[in-house]
């Protein structure tokens, strides 16, 4: 989703009382709110793909997932929604409202126009300071394009790019995949030659 910047800024016990009362989301970064703008057909289509796979790999697993609905929270930074996350084990949340992650393990995140220079380099160096975090999805709007980003035990973050139709996504971390037919069903691409495998 794409987001206007405005110049209110708050304290972070101010943004929650704030959000929680309004009628729309926004996203609190150093002290100031960003109204979050609608979500193209594309990207709701995709987000709802990935949800619906996701969801049904998870039932009976000690997992939860979430959409956009759900906060993270940004240490020392703010707070900001992911397109789609997953916790493995049990969710920690901020406080009594229920509506703030600490914990995430997989972070999803459907790019745009106004938003991928965002998501690739800010939002991603934000999402590196959660602890919990060990994967980071990119998924391409216009094109059939997962990058995903893994958490490696030295800490550096390996980066496998997908770009077949044929491809599959593998996430560790949650032990689910993500077929990209099923990511991109439903949505208008032009055609892709490259196969599974194929070296780009």
């Amino acid at each position: 989703m794409t987001s206007q910047p405005k110049t209110t800024y708050l304290t972070p016990e101010e943004y929650l009382a704030v959000e929680r009362q309004n009628e729309y989301k926004s996203e609190y970064i150093d002290g100031e709110m960003i109204a979050m703008t609608g979500a193209s057909r594309k990207h709701s289509i995709i987000a709802l793909n990935i949800a619906g796979e996701v969801y049904r790999q998870l039932r009976g697993r000690p997992c939860e997932g979430y959409i956009s609905e759900m906060r993270v929270r940004i240490p020392k930074r703010g707070y900001v929604y992911p397109d789609v996350m997953v916790v493995y084990g049990e969710p920690q949340l901020e406080d009594g409202y229920f509506d703030t992650l600490l914990n995430p393990t997989v972070i999803i995140e459907i790019l745009s126009e106004s938003t991928e220079r965002y998501d690739r380099t800010r939002k991603f160096a934000f999402y590196r300071t959660i602890e919990s975090l060990n994967e980071y999805v990119l998924v391409a709007q216009d094109e059939y394009r997962i990058e995903q980003y893994t958490k490696q035990p030295d800490g550096r973050w390996l980066l496998s790019d997908h770009r077949s139709p044929e491809g599959v996504v593998e996430l560790a971390s949650i032990q689910c995949t993500l077929a990209l037919r099923e990511v991109y069903d439903k949505v208008s691409l032009p055609p892709s030659d490259l196969k599974e495998g194929d070296l780009l």
